[in-house]
């Protein structure tokens, strides 16, 4: 099958979109895409029951940029999004499709991010809206008339977004927009809810129902470690120096960054390089070439430019970027343990790149152990192993050959052995104290584990819940009350998606959620607290406005 005849360019699409997708790397659609592309291309509203990591975003991704019309500088299109990681996500991925189509701009509309620029560019006529419901409701209530000319609508992940309360923006929003639109609906599972918006939204929908493929990479030792994304460099610097590799690749989201962190292992003596998009086909060679040699030993590569990447003694792979998807997770591993040997990939994971761990563990059918990052004690045993193994070698003879030229240099010097000895291991490591202390002080150790998340305490019988005193506060947290509570239909993760959607906060920033009969109790941080109850001031929860406030405990 030829790329002309087959593959996505067999769906029928626009041969510019084709060339974006196959500049990813993509060459063979997915069965979700194989399905859904056609029906949406036609015009139907359509019902998709996929898991994230079966290529759902293309699957609409696709045949809706190839309905735009990027001539019309105007809304023509709108994806909802549960949550702002997600909406970046669908975002970036439409930036990335529509980048051989002139004139075609995507804006993400979120919660956290300053609402006039968001504005101005749906109404400077981006084609594209990625959004979550709350915030796009706020932009509603401002401007009734910005959804006026969308003609086509997604709900990605629609039972996450009833889960987190969002049915009742749902429907401002379903009812600020054109009847005559196309509507696409993707969700994991399709309960009685859903269900009911399909009736009540959609038009006679065609259906795709795609079994989620299990993926293994037994033979590839894997784990992970939570780091916070400003530490990343000084993670994988600390795990350089106890992961005892040959090659190693590390994969990084951006062009910018392969430079940037090849940059700062060169600067720590390692041979490493960057690869990416931008390197001219013989330069990637070269450097493939010199991994292969041995002349280069690790490779900091974007998903692109590593792709058909077959490199035998790479025995590491570090994510230090959390893929877009389960598939790219898979494939990255896959450039070691090859030809039967044994390989280690490492998984670096950000609190807000929680979720999509366990995505990829429930995709590939296995578990991805937490590690530890390596602590001062562990760099240092590292570091006297590294100069023992190279000095070890070099002492059977070397009182027979180098004897007397030590004796020499003693008395010159005037030094015992031991002086002069100390002071050659001192040129041996270019003058870095092998101390714990030493160590210590070159970097502050990065956090290997987040807070435990929690949502609501123990519950009581319910004639108890009203009069039972708050658990204690966490150190640097504040209690908030809403008068929201479980006779509104309120549960804790309702609260905790709303305060993430719409407060730009990290999921770890968040404490206790205590749901009681007429109210609830959030804890959040003390710093800024102000600040943040003013964003949320507008925020809607289950259909019903939030009102957080400080709780007095007098």
């Amino acid at each position: 099958m030829t790329q002309e005849t087959g593959g996505f360019a067999a769906l029928g699409l626009n041969p510019n979109i084709v060339a974006a997708v196959i500049a990813t790397g993509y060459e063979e659609p997915s069965a979700i895409q194989q399905q859904s592309i056609p029906i949406i291309l036609e015009g139907h509203d359509m019902i998709g029951q996929a898991q994230t990591g079966t290529g759902k975003t293309a699957a609409f991704a696709l045949p809706i940029l190839n309905r735009i019309d990027p001539s019309k500088r105007e809304p023509q299109a709108l994806i909802l999004a549960p949550t702002r990681e997600l909406a970046l996500q669908v975002a970036t991925a439409f930036e990335t499709y529509s980048k051989q189509m002139p004139g075609v701009t995507v804006v993400a509309v979120y919660g956290g991010a300053p609402m006039g620029p968001q504005l101005k560019a749906i109404r400077n006529g981006a084609q594209i809206v990625v959004a979550t419901p709350g915030r796009l409701c706020d932009h509603l209530r401002r401007d009734e008339k910005v959804l006026a000319t969308v003609n086509h609508l997604v709900l990605d992940e629609a039972d996450e977004m009833l889960k987190l309360g969002f049915m009742d923006d749902l429907e401002v929003i379903f009812k600020a927009m054109p009847e005559s639109r196309q509507t696409v609906l993707f969700s994991a599972t399709l309960p009685q809810s859903i269900r009911a918006i399909a009736e009540r939204h959609l038009k006679d929908p065609k259906h795709v129902k795609i079994q989620s493929k299990t993926q293994t990479v037994t033979a590839i030792e894997q784990a992970h470690l939570l780091v916070h994304a400003d530490q990343k460099t000084s993670a994988v610097l600390r795990l350089l120096e106890v992961e005892e590799f040959d090659a190693l690749i590390a994969f990084v989201r951006t062009k910018q960054a392969t430079l940037d962190l090849a940059s700062a292992l060169e600067a720590k003596g390692y041979k490493a390089a960057a690869l990416n998009g931008d390197i001219a086909q013989n330069q990637r060679e070269r450097v493939i070439d010199s991994l292969k040699d041995g002349r280069l030993d690790i490779v900091v590569a974007t998903d692109v430019a590593a792709r058909g990447l077959d490199v035998p003694r790479i025995t590491h792979v570090f994510n230090v970027d959390m893929p877009y998807d389960p598939e790219s997770y898979v494939h990255r591993i896959g450039r070691t343990g090859r030809a039967g040997r044994e390989g280690r990939a490492l998984l670096l994971v950000t609190p807000r790149e929680r979720r999509m761990l366990q995505v990829i563990e429930r995709v590939t059918g296995q578990k991805v152990a937490e590690v530890r990052l390596p602590n001062a004690q562990a760099v240092l045993d590292a570091r006297i192993k590294k100069l023992t193994n190279g000095l070890a070698p070099l002492v059977g003879d070397a009182e027979a050959t180098h004897g007397d030229l030590l004796d020499r240099l003693t008395a010159d010097i005037g030094c015992s052995p031991r002086a002069l000895a100390a002071a050659l291991l001192r040129k041996a490591t270019n003058g870095q104290a092998l101390t714990l202390e030493a160590v210590e002080r070159e970097q502050p150790l990065v956090p290997t584990s987040a807070p435990r998340e929690r949502t609501t305490g123990d519950r009581p019988e319910r004639g108890d819940r009203e009069r039972r005193a708050p658990m204690p506060l966490g150190e640097g947290r504040a209690r908030c009350r809403t008068a929201l509570g479980a006779r509104d239909g309120i549960a804790a993760k309702n609260l905790l998606g709303a305060i993430l959607n719409e407060g730009g906060l990290a999921r770890e920033a968040i404490g206790r959620i205590q749901v009681r009969d007429s109210f609830s109790l959030v804890e959040l941080p003390e710093e800024g607290l102000e600040k943040l109850l003013a964003k949320l001031k507008d925020t809607r929860v289950a259909g019903k406005q939030l009102k957080l406030r400080r709780y007095r405990e007098d």
